[in-house]
Formats: structure tokens, C-alpha cells, sequence
């Protein structure tokens, strides 16, 4: 879905290959053919690795059903986004970009804390996350929020210029997380951090044992995950209990 050209790619790539192989040999069964096409697309395939996380984003009635969790009256409680700014050590006057920002949850929280000397860039992939987080900066009046549209890969946010990556709910639907933390590691200033917020891979972290399938990995391995791909943990701690924890991590 998100890898149609790869996937073209990678098939001309193995149509190729067996061309020559024919013409030189002579001896190639469609046994090898099938096994070099199989193999092409495995590899192109496997690097989505959240597919099953982000099942429910895919049409507008899905991210419609999704938006409404997010906007939820009850989330100030279970999220504590008071308490989150605070253990995130956001301070006034920094630059600081919300990840998969989703409908604009987190932005009148971080637009307030910055205050009108910081700056928020709120990034998303979605469209229509967007539209709706523009509307809910635009009916709070907050001056110092900015957009700017993502992909799968890259978060195109400004290089150097960020002080603080917030990702909030947002690691586990990675579909190429090195990618990714590439990009948020450009952005980041020489002492810039960045804070994941999740959920445990636990039965008791989503109802009904959700987290158990929709997040990928936890605690230990989104730490060795993030720190392959050059941060360095500072700081752990639970941010719900049995729920979330937060990372605060530094360049390496």
C-alpha cells in the first residue's frame, strides 16, 4: 500500500535478473523464478513493521472513528497532560514538535507552556488529522503553533531548530521507526531531547488486552531501538501506572 513503487522496483529489479540468467544459462526453472520474486517482495514487505497497528487509519471513516478517541472529554484524566508537561521538562521559549499530532490534542497544553516566546510544530500525515488540529489552534487563538504534513518516513521538520520531539502514542505506529528517528535526530538541536510516551505491552495497558497485539514492542526494546539509531537514554519513568511510560532521550 505505502510501498507501490518499491514493490514495482523490486519486481522489475528480479524480472531482470532472471533475464540474463535465462539468456546465459538456459537452466533457470520457474521454481528459481518464483523464489527470486518471493524473495523481492519479503524484503520489501518486511519493512512496514506497523501494519497492524495502523490498520484503523486508513480511510476517512477509520481516522473519523480514531478522532473521536482523541478528542475525548475523558482523555485529560487518563492522559494527564498537565503532569506529562511537566515530567517533560518543557520550558518557556523552547521550540517543541508534536509527532503524529493527531486531531491537535496535546497543542493548547504545549502552545501555553512554551508561551509566546516558544514555538509548537505540530506534524502529522493525515489530511484531515491536520484540518482538525488547525481548527482547534484557530478556536483557542494560539499564535505560536505551526503545521507541517509528514510522511511514513520523514517528519520534514526544520533541521537544528528543535529543542523537544514529543511523540505521544505515536512510536508504536512507526512503520520504519530508523527512518524516522533519523529525521527527529536532524531536527533536534546539538542538546535537543526526545520524549516517547507509551504504552506498556501488557495486558493491562489497553482494554480487552489490546496492547498485547497493537504495540509492537516494549519498554526494554523500544529503548535498545531508539538508542541503535544514535540517542542516548537520560530518563525513564511511568507516566500512568501500568499503562504509559515516558523516555527522555539525548543525541549520542
Amino acid at each position: 500500500m505505502k510501498d507501490h513503487s518499491l514493490t514495482v522496483v523490486a519486481l522489475i529489479g528480479a524480472a531482470r535478473f532472471s533475464k540474463r540468467f535465462c539468456d546465459g544459462a538456459k537452466s533457470v526453472t520457474m521454481k528459481s523464478l518464483a523464489m527470486v520474486l518471493s524473495l523481492a517482495l519479503a524484503g520489501t514487505l518486511a519493512a512496514q513493521v506497523a501494519s497492524q497497528a495502523n490498520s484503523g487509519y486508513q480511510t476517512p471513516q477509520g481516522r473519523q472513528s480514531v478522532a473521536a478517541g482523541l478528542g475525548s472529554p475523558e482523555r485529560d484524566t487518563t492522559e494527564k497532560p498537565g503532569v506529562l508537561i511537566r515530567e517533560m521538562m518543557l520550558q518557556p521559549g523552547m521550540t517543541v514538535a508534536d509527532i503524529g499530532t493527531g486531531i491537535g490534542y496535546m497543542l493548547p497544553f504545549l502552545s501555553r507552556r512554551v508561551g509566546a516566546s516558544g514555538r509548537v510544530i505540530a506534524e502529522d500525515i493525515y489530511d484531515d488529522f491536520l484540518a482538525a488540529a488547525k481548527q482547534r489552534v484557530t478556536n483557542q487563538n494560539l499564535q505560536n503553533v505551526s503545521f507541517v504534513k509528514g510522511t511514513d518516513t520523514d517528519c520534514n521538520l526544520p533541521e537544528g531548530q528543535v529543542d523537544m520531539v514529543l511523540a505521544l502514542d505515536v512510536y508504536h505506529h512507526f512503520d520504519y521507526p530508523d527512518k524516522m528517528l533519523a529525521t527527529i535526530h536532524k531536527a533536534l538541536r546539538a542538546d535537543g531531547k526526545l520524549v516517547i510516551v507509551e504504552y506498556y505491552k501488557r495486558e493491562s495497558a489497553m482494554p480487552n488486552g489490546r496492547a498485547l497485539t497493537h504495540i509492537r514492542l516494549d519498554m526494554p526494546d523500544v529503548i535498545k531501538e531508539v538508542e541503535a539509531n544514535h540517542f542516548h537514554l537520560i530518563e525513564e519513568k511511568e507516566h500512568i501506572k501500568n499503562v504509559q511510560y515516558m523516555l527522555i532521550l539525548e543525541k549520542s
